[in-house]
């Protein structure tokens, strides 16, 4: 694979060299000014942008579109909600948009200290204005709206039309705080230290952060997964790899703002204390016990990740709002490190239904939050290493010793993982065969196959899957159905990230030496996977046979929600084997008798009805800030999820929590059992993959 030209590498080699050397002489340890571009951040700039050209799956040249997709994310990046800018500013700003391709092409990246100069202005402008926003008297009886939609918002066109968004936005937070029992000083004091916190934090910003932030508003314009990483962040990302931080166990973005929960990791605390939902938006954090609770809207998401980490077994707690809004709630977990057997698959028996001779149908389910193997202990030779075929052959062998009917694989909350145990692992289920193709830039395809003869299971077979299974499930999910060798059963698709993603080290891609200087990293789109029918898995997913509905279905959190994702397409299938187990008429069967027991269900009912509020709700641009109003959208939306509390007890039987179940036996996965013995009795005798 070619990187990047040999007369670049001496070029920046030397500058390099010269740099690294006059950087040991002078003041250790003095914070430099954020005053223009540092020497190094035209090397690390030059190299990204060879590597783009070069090595990116799209092979896209960096032009006049890819640098106003770069200028936009970067105003996004550091104005989401449009309240610090102006037009004017704007405007200026993309009087240069089509010279900006350009300019990174040489190493110039002295736009963005422009940019971030003139935001920090407006940020100490509007921050400044905040005292005496704060200090209006306030009408709540004024029927007036507050726009949420940042999209489909204009900066405002003059320093009188920002005041005038920010005094509602000061009304909003106002009525946001009384809603949590806060007002009066107490409120006001707690909004003046919210912005000039923040106001501190902007100017805090070091030249390793905003090089971070421009280079990564460009590179996103190629895929939302290809980045730039600064030297701290490659840290970080290391770290995290080796399985060594200890904190919540979930992995956070900012949106409009806001610290989101984007998932929530298996195994680890946040995921055994079982509170904290993707999508919850956290607002403060709170050390211990007793610790005074930080308010973190609009902080820097490297400096909340600093908040939540901490010490194995200290407790942190954290101020949460859910997806659909509502008071602060606050959650204490306990930090920990994520274990191996956290996010190992476990495995339980049910029995449903009736057969010919009155014996109830034995269903074996296995929940697999991820696809692992012990790298260390395999490199040391040890004879049973953990891994997730391994395990799951073992399962296997036991469901086959208690003459289990069928076997359900939960992949609902299974982010991806080791491509090869996926391979190997849906070689358990089928007898030999690709698994998965996948393509790089030059178009050159290689396929994946499973080579062991046999199988582990064959016989019925359903994947359940939610819009949360990505990557290496989906290869799971779509050999299984590509081979016609079991069905999907859950959300109507899956998440729908069909791309590979390498970490080039910069600092290795310069020096062809050991223990080379950090200079950060590109995470850069290399590869592409598809399906053995040919199909991508990108953007569209694994389509479920039989679709239940849920919420997550309609939350955004999917690959095709994300900006300039990389399209949908098709290559030439694989020959592989189809056995005869999942038969079109048999699919409408399954959809037709599921949908007859949902209708004359209660639970299903009440579902439909929450996932048509939640539509609703994200329908909603605008926030009233009518006092009464408002109140009672909050008390409405309260109830909404203490009634949707009390409802996921009394289904899970006697309402107390169960963290250590393996899978909880609810009114959605009896369905789910339900089709499973349905699909059972329709295979009939006929029921073995041959």
């Amino acid at each position: 694979m070619r990187s990047i030209s040999p007369l670049l590498r001496r070029r920046i080699v030397f500058s390099l060299a010269m740099f690294l050397a006059l950087s040991t002489v002078g003041a250790a340890g003095v914070q430099a000014e954020l005053d223009g571009p540092k020497p190094n951040d035209r090397n690390v700039t030059l190299v990204v942008s060879s590597l783009m050209k070069r090595q990116h799956l799209l092979r896209h040249p960096l032009d006049d579109e890819m640098s106003r997709r770069g200028l936009t994310q970067f105003l996004k990046t550091l104005d989401p909600m449009k309240m610090y800018f102006l037009k004017p500013d704007i405007d200026e700003f993309q009087a240069n948009q089509d010279k900006l391709d350009d300019q990174i092409k040489r190493g110039d990246i002295k736009f963005a200290y422009t940019v971030f100069k003139l935001f920090l202005q407006r940020v100490n402008e509007r921050v400044n204005a905040v005292d005496g926003l704060l200090k209006l008297p306030h009408d709540f009886e004024v029927k007036e709206q507050f726009n949420t939609d940042a999209e489909n918002l204009q900066h405002a066109a003059s320093t009188e039309e920002a005041n005038e968004r920010w005094r509602k936005r000061i009304k909003y937070d106002l009525l946001a705080l009384k809603s949590d029992k806060t007002e009066g000083e107490e409120a006001i004091r707690k909004l003046t230290r919210r912005y000039q916190s923040f106001q501190k934090r902007m100017a805090q910003t070091e030249s390793d952060q905003l090089l971070e932030m421009y280079l990564t508003s460009f590179t996103t314009g190629f895929d939302p997964h290809t980045t730039y990483m600064s030297p701290s962040t490659l840290d970080n990302f290391r770290i995290i790899m080796r399985l060594e931080l200890e904190g919540i166990g979930a992995a956070l973005r900012v949106v409009d703002g806001y610290t989101e929960v984007s998932k929530v990791i298996p195994g680890g605390a946040a995921d055994r204390d079982g509170q904290l939902k993707v999508e919850d938006r956290i607002v403060s954090v709170g050390q211990g016990e007793e610790g005074e609770m930080v308010e973190v809207v609009d902080m820097q998401l490297s400096n909340v990740v600093k908040l939540i980490r901490g010490k194995a077994g200290t407790v942190v707690r954290l101020g949460v709002r859910g997806a659909s809004g509502g008071d602060t709630r606050i959650y204490s977990i306990t930090r920990d490190k994520i274990k191996l057997e956290d996010s190992a698959a476990r495995s339980v028996i049910f029995e449903d239904g009736k057969k010919d001779d009155g014996a109830p149908y034995k269903v074996g389910v296995i929940d697999l939050p991820s696809f692992y193997m012990d790298m260390e202990a395999a490199r040391k030779g040890v004879k049973d290493y953990r891994s997730t075929t391994r395990d799951v052959r073992k399962i296997l062998d036991d469901f086959r010793s208690e003459k289990v009917d069928a076997v359900i694989v939960d992949l609902r909350r299974n982010g991806g993982g080791s491509l090869n145990e996926a391979i190997s692992m849906t070689g358990l289920f089928i007898d030999q065969g690709p698994v998965v193709q996948v393509k790089d830039a030059l178009d050159r395809v290689q396929k994946y196959e499973d080579t062991e003869r046999g199988m582990a299971w064959d016989g019925p077979l359903v994947v359940l899957t939610s819009k949360f299974s990505a990557s290496a499930s989906e290869i799971l999910a779509g050999a299984i159905q590509d081979y016609r060798r079991g069905l999907v059963v859950g959300d109507a698709t899956t998440h729908g990230k069909g791309t590979v993603q390498s970490l080039l080290d910069l600092g290795q891609q310069l020096f062809r030496i050991p223990n080379p200087p950090n200079l950060g990293a590109l995470k850069i789109t290399m590869q592409q996977y598809y399906r053995p029918n040919g199909h991508s898995t990108q953007k569209r997913g694994v389509l479920a046979d039989v679709v239940l509905p849920s919420i997550s279905t309609h939350m955004d959190v999917g690959e095709s929600d994300l900006d300039h994702a990389i399209e949908f397409e098709k290559i030439d299938p694989a020959a592989h084997h189809q056995y005869d187990l999942v038969a079109p008429a048999t699919l409408q069967k399954l959809r037709e008798t599921s949908l007859t027991r949902r209708e004359g269900s209660e639970d299903f009912d009440r579902l439909l009805k929450n996932i048509e509020r939640y539509r609703q709700f994200k329908k909603q641009k605008q926030v009233s800030l009518h006092g009464e109003t408002f109140f009672a959208m909050r008390a409405e939306l309260n109830a909404e999820k203490e009634e949707e509390k009390q409802f996921e007890k009394q289904a899970n039987g006697d309402g107390d929590d169960k963290k250590d179940e393996i899978v909880k036996r609810d009114y959605y996965f009896n369905e789910v059992i339900a089709i499973t013995v349905d699909y059972v009795q329709q295979l009939g005798s006929d029921n073995k993959a041959d």
